[in-house]
């Protein structure tokens, strides 16, 4: 398996790892799978300042994760929201732990301090797999989204990269594709 950058040439097939995600399950809060042109410009958009990570093996993609702004405020420029998703057959091989690793050395190197995670409270699995990561819970949002027909909670999971008794943050760098 190899972990790299990923590019607009995987968008198809990260695309049809995330249907089944927003489709058959409230692990997304989304309604609709996006089209392929929404789905790329989510990639682009995100990808000019966040690193977005593929595992790939015998030239397909099995999983990916990724960081996005986490507020809109300058103050929370040193935090970021952390998203993975993994195709079914690829689960339980450790390719989560492999993404979130190398994606989080990549956001340490960047400057950031902060990775949070929003988790739907039933999805159990992906609360265990952050809390291995070393994430902790920080919030709990009783009944904030509804999907099929009933209302989910959701945890926030939090990763500290640096302490907080550190002097103030440098300002994030960017993101460099060279370095995967």
């Amino acid at each position: 398996m190899t972990i790299r950058f990923a590019t607009l040439a995987d968008v198809p097939a990260m695309r049809a790892i995330y249907a089944p995600y927003v489709s058959h399950s409230s692990v997304s809060f989304e309604y609709r799978v996006p089209t392929a042109a929404e789905f790329a410009a989510r990639f682009e958009k995100i990808t000019a300042d966040y690193p977005w990570l593929v595992a790939v093996e015998d030239g397909t993609v099995l999983g990916y994760a990724y960081a996005s702004r986490m507020f809109a405020r300058a103050a929370y420029d040193w935090d970021v929201d952390m998203s993975i998703y993994v195709a079914k057959a690829a689960q339980g091989k450790g390719l989560g732990r492999a993404l979130y690793a190398a994606l989080e050395q990549r956001l340490e190197a960047q400057g950031f301090c902060n990775l949070f995670a929003l988790i739907t409270e039933d999805n159990a699995a992906s609360i265990a797999f952050h809390a291995h990561m070393g994430y902790e819970q920080v919030g709990c949002m009783p009944r904030v989204g509804y999907k099929f027909g009933r209302w989910h909670g959701a945890v926030w999971m939090m990763k500290r990269l640096r302490d907080p008794s550190d002097p103030g943050p440098a300002p994030v760098r960017p993101v460099e594709a060279s370095n995967c």
